[in-house]
Order: C-alpha cells, then structure tokens, then sequence
C-alpha cells in the first residue's frame, strides 16, 4: 500500500507504533522489582495489598479500551492518542507523588486508562496504512518489538534502583509518554480519512456492545481469552512477591522473568506459522489441554514440596505454561471478532475491555490465596485452562451440530 510522501518509512512507522504500544506494558513491568520499595515508602501493612498497583493499571485498561474505539473513529486516531496520552502522564504524575496507597492506586488507574488509547489505536492506524500481508507483516515485526519490553524492563527498573527511588521509575513513564506523543505529532500524519470518520453516538455504541455480547461464538472466545489473560495477571501481580522474595532471585528476579516472557514471543512466532496449517479452533485446543495437564502434575508435585519446588522445576513449568499461552491470545481474539467484521472497530474494543475486566477480577481473586508458595498460581493456572477448555469444546461441538444439521 502506497503511502504519502510525508509519511515516515515502513522501519520507523513500526518502531513509533512498538513504541507507543509498549507505554502500558511498560508502566507494568518495570515496576515489578520496586513493589517491595513502594510498599515500605507507601507504608502498606500488608504485603498482598501491593498486587493492587499492578492490577489497577488493568482495571483502567478495561474502561479505556471501550472508549476509545469510538472516540478514535470520530476524531482521528492521533487525537485519541494524544487525549489518552496526557491522561497517561498526568497518572503518571499523581504516583510520582504519591505518599498513599489509595492516592497510588488513582494514578496507576489512569496510567491504564490512558495507556488503552495507544493499544487500540496504533492497531487501527496500522489497518489504516497496510493491509492483507503486508499489514500481518508490519504487525509481526512491531510484536517483535514488542516482546522486548517485558524482557528488559525489569532489568531497567532494577538499574534505575540502583540509582535512585521508585519515584524515579514514574518520573522515566513520564518522559517516554511525551517523548513518543512528540515523535507521533510530528512524523505521522493521519491516518483516518475525513469520509471514512463515524459520528460519536452512543446508540451506535450500545448496539456495537449488544451485538458483541450477544453473539455466542464471540461471547464464548471473549470470555475464554479475558479467563486465560485473568491467570496472567495473577502471575504478573505474584510474580515479584514469588521469585523475588519466597525464591530470594534478588537482582536475578530480571533474568527469570525475561525468561518467560521470550517463551510467549517464541510460541506466538510459532503460532503465526502453525495457524497456516491448522485450524485455529484445534490449535486452542491443543494448548489448554497442554495447559490443564502440565498445571495439574506440577500442582500435585508443588503441593507435595510445601507449595516450593526447586527453582529450576518451576522455571520448565512456567515456560511450558507460557508457551501455550502465546498460542491462544492472538487465536482467540480472532476468532472473537471474526463474525463482527461489519463493527469490528466497536466490537474490537468491547471484546477487549470485557476481557481485560475479567482478567482483573480473577487476577485479583489468585492472588488473594497467596501465602508464599506458588500454589495459588499453578491451581489458578489450572482452574483457568480447564475452564476454558470445556468452553472452546463447547463451541466446537455446537457449531459441528449447526453445520450437521444444515
């Protein structure tokens, strides 16, 4: 697709859209290896009350994702951004100053919510500029970008410790939100068309919504990716408390948890080209079954070692788990919006808000049974992919008697 001359070239588009995607993921994972800081400068008495400052962000995320689909289809996508951005910096700001958990926890929530405007909306600047191959191959190079954050932000939180405060971390969300907001302002165009924008009605909104939540097979793969993504953030908000302080990683904790993270960016690379060979529907299926199966051994095994297995066990276990994650988000968000391709900007950003509110409340519910070991973790992981396994094979059965039966 041919481009105006203004706009940047193929490379620098996709590394502006990897960076203005990675403001959230960011905020979350370089936080990880100062949540033990915050907790003593916040004073928070217990320990469990930090998983919040991860939550939280998701929780934003959730209500930001449904707005801004809209919004962006109305006034452009780079005045979404920009609104979403300065929502994100002024978040950024109240934790910077912070000397409360509660005054924390508004910050981080608005972080989220104005952080969901670059994840919608460089998704739908992409579909603007490319399409067919050449949009799944700029996606696929801006996820390999992407992927590098949660493999060296930890790393960058744990050297900015070194240095100096938590506070300094925030400090670092605020310079990079106005730094690419800048870059964006003035190297990318617009991308959405004067005839192509949508009026702001929020009739035409609440129908996108009904018609999303209505439909089975879209409700059922939401529903199915927000429970997957709820087991990730149970482990995102657990992950520091567990291999930092229960495994006492330290500095390593870094190492460990890049680790992981390159396990979801392989098998998305995997599954990118699996999904030419085998049906998207089998392929989920595949890894939940992989899922529930390795959860529950090592749930068994974990249990019979007071909830500590060794190290090296528990790094093959996450790795394995991870690996079958990156095989579902992608498929089953997919197969999500693929019977609403008529609406499929609302219905992108209803799906992903109904998912990222899911995941917030089972996240929050793992990590409630926490009490040191990695029990909640692995049985949430195992609660999570047998549930959603009998959902996918659920649908399939009802969509194999629907054809049987025409």
């Amino acid at each position: 697709m041919k481009t105006p001359e203004s706009a940047p070239s193929s490379t620098e588009f996709v590394v502006l859209m990897a960076s203005l995607m990675s403001l959230v993921a960011l905020s979350i994972d370089t936080m990880l290896p100062a949540l033990d800081n915050i907790g003593r400068s916040l004073q928070i008495t217990d320990p469990k009350d930090s998983q919040f400052i991860i939550s939280t962000v998701f929780l934003g995320m959730g209500f930001g994702l449904v707005f801004y689909g809209p919004f962006g289809d109305t006034f452009g996508r780079k005045k979404s951004i920009y609104l979403g951005v300065a929502i994100f910096a002024v978040g950024s700001l109240i934790s910077l100053l912070s000397e409360s958990l509660p005054v924390m926890l508004c910050g981080r929530f608005l972080q989220g919510f104005g952080g969901s405007s670059c994840r919608i909306m460089t998704m739908a600047m992409i579909r603007d500029r490319y399409s067919g191959r050449d949009m799944a191959r700029v996606v696929s190079l801006i996820m390999m970008i992407f992927i590098l954050v949660p493999v060296l932000a930890p790393t960058v939180g744990q050297g900015i410790l070194f240095v100096g405060s938590w506070r300094t971390i925030f400090g670092l969300f605020l310079v990079m939100s106005l730094l690419t907001v800048s870059w964006l302002a003035w190297r990318q165009p617009e991308t959405l068309k004067e005839e192509n924008r949508k009026s702001f009605n929020l009739k035409v909104i609440l129908s996108g919504f009904r018609e999303t939540i209505l439909h089975p097979k879209s409700r059922a793969y939401t529903i199915t990716a927000g429970v997957m993504f709820g087991g990730f953030v149970g482990y995102l908000s657990l992950s520091q408390q567990l291999l930092q302080v229960a495994y006492g990683l330290d500095e390593m904790f870094s190492v460990y948890f890049g680790a992981m993270a390159l396990a979801v960016g392989f098998s998305s690379f995997a599954n990118s080209r699996l999904v030419m060979l085998v049906s998207m529907e089998k392929l989920c299926a595949t890894a939940l079954l992989l899922g529930s199966v390795i959860s529950a051994i090592f749930f068994t095994y974990a249990y019979f070692k007071g909830g500590l297995p060794r190290i090296e066990f528990l790094t093959v276990y996450f790795l394995g788990t991870f690996f079958s994650l990156g095989l579902l988000f992608g498929n089953l968000n997919a197969m999500a919006v693929e019977p609403l391709g008529h609406i499929a900007g609302t219905a992108n950003s209803v799906i992903s808000s109904i998912q990222t509110l899911i995941s917030v409340v089972i996240g929050t519910a793992i990590g409630s049974f926490y009490e040191g070991n990695v029990l909640p973790i692995v049985g949430g992981f195992f609660a999570c992919t047998t549930l959603s396994l009998i959902v996918i094979l659920t649908v399939k059965k009802e969509s194999s008697s629907v054809v049987g039966s025409i």
